[in-house]
């Protein structure tokens, strides 16, 4: 039975930059930074442990669509969103979309420096409840 996710592909045009955004203003932990024949494997960590964000080389594109579309592939959960707003927009972290109440709960989006959208929400907002 399959039990949750474990790891996620984030397309980067610049892993070194992707690496100093996840690890730096993100608190991620680095889980892998080594050579697979010509391309570099590189994994982040989240700080609850649970999930491993893979940043690979783009393909192309970026996945979230034209940029007046406010919308994330992937999900975060914070316990307080507003205070990660703050902490994370203090440490330079763009939001396109400050914490919003919306029909369906509390949330906001941030973009890496890569150009990639993120949704984040409460951890409540997860379990069925708001904000």
């Amino acid at each position: 039975m399959i039990e949750g996710v474990q790891k996620l592909v984030v397309e980067v045009e610049d892993q070194d930059r992707a690496l100093r955004f996840w690890t730096g203003a993100m608190k991620f932990d680095v889980v892998h930074d080594t050579w697979y024949g010509e391309e570099r494997w590189l994994e982040v960590k989240t700080p609850d442990e649970n999930t491993i964000l893979m940043l690979t080389l783009r393909q192309g594109d970026p996945p979230n669509g034209p940029e007046e579309l406010p919308n994330s592939n992937i999900f975060f959960y914070c316990d307080d969103l507003s205070r990660t707003y703050e902490e994370l927009r203090f440490r330079g972290v763009e939001f396109p979309q400050p914490p919003v109440e919306q029909s369906f709960g509390w949330w906001s989006m941030f973009r890496d420096n890569e150009g990639n959208r993120f949704a984040l929400q409460p951890r409540e907002r997860a379990r069925g409840h708001s904000l």
